[in-house]
């Protein structure tokens, strides 16, 4: 359901953590579609416009480069992702990159673990 209140900018960076700049910016390389505007001329947002946000947010924290999210983005109105090869593609190769990041990090998790359990010395054991 697509809801009558609107939203100025300011609004919509707290909501979706965006800043202001990063709105305007993404709406000027079309990344974002443009705002629609008040009779003054400022933008104003709906609810549902954070959800293309949120998914900015999220390809961006996982490392795609603004262009991609560009191709991701125009996708996600028309068509499911496993539909274009190459963009399965790199979502599968973006997905694996994270995924090796967390089993890294899952292993530093489990050293600083067996360090505090066994109290053991950040560094290596000491040999005497």
């Amino acid at each position: 359901m697509i809801s009558d209140e609107t939203f100025s900018i300011k609004a919509i960076a707290i909501m979706t953590g965006l800043t202001e700049d990063a709105l305007r910016y993404y709406e000027k390389i079309g990344l974002l579609p443009r705002a629609k505007r008040r009779e003054n001329g400022r933008r104003m947002y709906r609810k549902e416009d954070t959800q293309l946000m949120e998914l900015i947010i999220c390809l961006k924290k996982m490392g795609v480069p603004l262009k991609d999210i560009k191709e991701f983005a125009a996708l996600s109105y028309v068509e499911d992702i496993v539909s274009v090869p190459e963009v399965h593609e790199k979502v599968l190769a973006y997905r694996q990159k994270i995924q090796d990041q967390i089993d890294y990090l899952q292993k530093i998790v489990s050293v600083l673990d067996y360090k505090m359990t066994n109290k053991k010395n950040l560094l290596k054991d000491q040999i005497h």
